[in-house]
């Protein structure tokens, strides 16, 4: 069985580090994916697929990544479910990271972090 994805897209926002116990470290980031073709309006749609990194690929990421920079993700698919207070229940699908380079950065993003320090 392969259960592989490969992303590459823009940080919708800042990604944020997160302790939880056993000192791990997460981050969860939206990743805005272009869509490889054209609506019926001739425009292109976007995908905004959520990804939850850990540890190490999480400290780094947090940073040296801001909104807008472009970053590849390679990882896998975990799916989680849940019941909302009407019984119902909701599948949820996340790509977990288990690498990610960073592609480029947001030039105005790195000016303005300059100019506040």
């Amino acid at each position: 069985m392969v259960n592989n994805v490969i992303l590459v897209g823009r940080l919708t926002d800042n990604p944020e580090i997160v302790e939880i116990e056993s000192n791990k470290k997460v981050t969860t980031v939206i990743l805005a994916v272009n869509r490889n073709f054209k609506n019926s309006d001739g425009l292109y749609e976007t995908d905004f697929i959520r990804c939850i990194l850990w540890n190490n690929v999480a400290a780094t990421t947090t940073e040296y990544c801001r909104i807008g920079d472009v970053i590849g993700v390679k990882g896998r698919l975990q799916t989680s479910k849940y019941e909302d207070e009407n019984g119902k229940t909701h599948y949820i699908t996340d790509v977990i990271a288990e690498r990610v380079t960073f592609l480029s950065t947001n030039k105005k993003n790195d000016d303005e972090n300059k100019k506040e320090e």
